[in-house]
């Protein structure tokens, strides 16, 4: 018929309409960590511990605008983090627990820092980041990424909170995946608050333990509230790109995925320099997996070209990476999180 499609025609017509409609849907997919976001910083959870109540109701309790929030509220619904029942009353679901700040294992902080427009805005400015090859945080910002969180104490206590509230979740997991030396010294190196060195500790009487970093994170640290590793442990402050404590064990968990190899290199040779005989080098990072199926490594290695200069790393990145720093990649142990111990000896 003059005018109309059919047969291939009309199903390549569809097949692209499908397509179009499929792709807008994802474009619009930032909302959704805009509204959680959103949720998160009016403690909207925690005004549901005790059951659900209506956008009015958690409107007046929190201080916000009830139709707006009710809008938030519907779109988290979608997701399963809450649920509205035939009432129009809204609930915590299981998988929306940890969006409380009183919850163990709280997401809370985690959320604010993922979302914040520190993290925000160079995801926004990826497209200069495949045009120039360098990280869009610098231009937006003025400065690179730790330098200014070196300078705005705000922002750091954004950040700092938010990287101990995703670790909360995976040190245990992590000690418990790795069979520890009996005896000897561990140091978490970039080991921020402490949570991963406590929960090592906390298994393993036998072992000693340094955490070291920066002054002004290491006046954060978490050690000294532990009763069952008391006498322990040290703190011990400095450069790692300079040098690090000696050690029969050196932790050093997502800390190099913010770095390139070159500088990422030089870490690992400082630790393998302070190494004692027999000792082992765990890089605790996410391996990213080859094939099409999601992994949150490869979401977390876009956020790290747009803002540093590091990478999420395959296991033959590894391998290569610690040769040049004259080791050796001896196994990768999985975990239950998204984290595997990448553990390195001298070569």
């Amino acid at each position: 018929m003059p005018g109309g499609r059919t047969g291939r025609g009309a199903d390549t017509d569809t097949r692209f309409r499908r397509s179009a409609a499929f792709l807008a849907d994802e474009a619009l997919g930032f909302l959704y960590p805009a509204a959680l976001r959103a949720a998160a910083d009016v403690g909207v959870a925690d005004h549901l511990a005790d059951g659900p109540r209506t956008p009015p109701e958690l409107a007046a309790t929190t201080g916000t605008d009830a139709r707006n929030l009710y809008r938030v509220l519907r779109l988290l619904a979608t997701r399963g983090v809450v649920a509205e029942d035939e009432r129009g009353r809204f609930a915590l679901t299981e998988a929306g627990q940890a969006l409380r700040s009183d919850a163990p294992h709280s997401a809370r902080a985690a959320i604010l820092m993922l979302t914040d427009r520190t993290m925000w805005l160079p995801g926004n400015e990826m497209s200069r980041c495949l045009t120039d090859g360098s990280s869009a945080f610098d231009d937006i910002f003025g400065m690179p990424f730790f330098d200014y969180f070196a300078q705005d104490d705000r922002t750091a206590a954004v950040f700092h909170d938010g990287m101990a509230a995703m670790s909360d979740t995976e040190n245990a997991p992590l000690a418990d995946a790795y069979d520890f030396p009996t005896a000897g010294t561990v140091v978490d190196v970039g080991g921020g608050h402490g949570g991963l060195l406590m929960e090592v500790l906390r298994r393993h009487p036998g072992l000693d333990g340094v955490l070291y970093d920066q002054p002004h994170v290491l006046a954060g640290h978490r050690l000294g509230t532990e009763e069952a590793i008391a006498g322990r442990w040290t703190l011990a402050d400095g450069d790692f790109f300079a040098a690090v404590p000696p050690a029969d064990v050196h932790l050093i968990k997502r800390i190099l995925h913010d770095w390139d190899d070159e500088r990422s290199a030089l870490i690992l040779d400082h630790c393998r320099r302070a190494l004692r005989p027999g000792g082992r080098i765990l890089v605790l990072d996410a391996v990213v997996p080859s094939g099409n199926a999601p992994h949150q490594a490869k979401a977390l290695d876009l956020m790290m070209m747009a803002s540093l200069t590091g990478r999420e790393r395959t296991e033959a990145d590894f391998a290569a990476l610690f040769e040049a720093a004259g080791l050796r990649l001896s196994r990768v142990v999985p975990t239950p999180t998204v984290l595997s111990v990448v553990e390195a000896v001298p070569a």
